[in-house]
């Protein structure tokens, strides 16, 4: 006889519960609160006049055409052709895929500069509370950051939480690039900080780009700080499903494709930025050779070989990770599925030695960022397995082409 207390209904309600009381209790000791989201049309209104225009007698291509096609548009554009479409659409030219990269760096410093004297008349806008005009400023402060002498935007929005991108080394002759992915709570705010710098996306990248140059310092490797998409915003049901992850993983998908040259890629992918990494794991263009994984609630598949692609897939979890304590499931689209440092998953699985809890991977020193490093340059015999095993390393060569000299 089947009793009530092992019914299947009874089962399900209990892994809601679970999941539940978890999500709840993380609410409380490290996922932040929900920020409100604050719109501006800028990049939609520069789309609209870009679709109108025209450059020397011709109409501008689509934004969203191929971007082999856009890199031969602006290859016959002269030098004042090119410095006018920045002039005239920069948040357009900014975040072209297919624009040459340097150009999408100018563009981005003249958005920025727009951006900036918005939110400088925002901080003095009588009609804003005083909440507002603060967050007018911190932001003001944010693009002046930005916009320091030797860093390089990538891709920039204002619009709502606002999304960026920013390189670290020479992407066009880069012969290996890695890619941070961040996860819940990554906007323009949250970009960049001062206290635990690498918990977030500029200090992740930095981290990263050092431990790639002291790994291998005859590779020119190239890291890109990935927030270009619009991440949940703290502990919810946007958190708990994929629906951001799907949104991000497009516009994952549409940098590697846009990305210069052959070089191979490695995207490193961090909490929720892990889901992202996994749902654009099938789309990913045969250049991604290692996806790599820290501190993952899951990556929407029960196995590795779900995922649909030739990358190799590699997973890390400190042992003061609290996202341990996230129930490993998909039930009515919320949670993301097996764990991917688990046996059964097939990931490789590597040492997080040293690594500060849940927002640690990229602490200079630990175990977690010199695996990462070494991926990131493809010296695979020098990774570092959990538990000191050799199992992350079976079938592997030593090391693997780095593409262009």
């Amino acid at each position: 006889m089947t009793s009530f207390d092992t019914s299947p209904q009874l089962n399900v309600w209990r892994a809601l519960l679970a999941l539940a009381v978890v999500f709840v209790m993380l609410a409380t000791t490290g996922w932040t609160a929900l920020r409100n989201q604050r719109t501006t049309p800028a990049l939609q209104v520069s789309l609209a006049a870009w679709d109108k225009g025209r450059i020397a007698g011709r109409d501008l291509p689509s934004p969203d055409s191929e971007p082999a096609l856009l890199a031969r548009f602006f290859a016959t554009l002269t030098n004042e052709q090119s410095a006018a479409l920045v002039r005239r659409y920069p948040l357009v030219v900014g975040n072209m895929n297919g624009a040459p990269v340097k150009l999408r760096y100018r563009a981005n410093r003249v958005a920025l500069l727009q951006a900036r004297k918005v939110e400088r008349e925002r901080m003095h806008d009588r009609r804003l509370t005083r909440a507002g005009q603060a967050e007018a400023g911190r932001r003001m402060e944010r693009y002046e950051a930005l916009m320091s002498p030797g860093r390089h935007i990538l891709a920039f929005d204002p619009a709502g939480s606002g999304r960026v991108a920013e390189v670290f080394g020479d992407l066009d002759r880069a012969q290996r690039i890695s890619v941070v992915v961040p996860g819940v709570d990554t906007d323009l705010l949250t970009f960049q900080r001062s206290y635990r710098k690498y918990s977030a996306p500029v200090g992740m990248a930095q981290s990263l780009y050092a431990a790639e140059r002291t790994a291998s310092p005859v590779t020119r490797t190239a890291v890109i700080a990935w927030a270009d998409y619009t991440a949940p915003g703290g502990l919810g049901i946007e958190s708990a499903s994929a629906a951001r992850a799907a949104r991000g993983a497009v516009r994952l998908n549409a940098l590697v494709r846009a990305l210069p040259g052959s070089s191979p890629v490695s995207l490193f992918c961090h909490s929720y930025g892990s889901v992202v990494c996994g749902v654009a794991a099938d789309e990913l263009p045969d250049r991604v050779a290692d996806i790599a994984v820290a501190g993952s609630p899951g990556m929407r598949v029960a196995h590795v070989s779900h995922l649909g692609t030739s990358a190799r897939v590699w997973a890390m979890r400190d042992a003061d990770d609290w996202i341990a304590d996230v129930p490993n499931l998909e039930l009515g689209g919320l949670g993301h599925g097996a764990d991917p440092v688990a046996e059964g998953f097939g990931a490789r699985v590597l040492s997080a030695r040293d690594a500060e809890g849940h927002s640690g991977y990229f602490e200079p020193g630990t175990d977690s960022v010199r695996n990462f490093a070494e991926i990131g340059v493809g010296q695979y015999a020098s990774v570092q397995c959990a538990e000191d095993g050799e199992d992350c390393r079976e079938g592997l060569s030593a090391t693997t082409k780095v593409g262009r000299a």
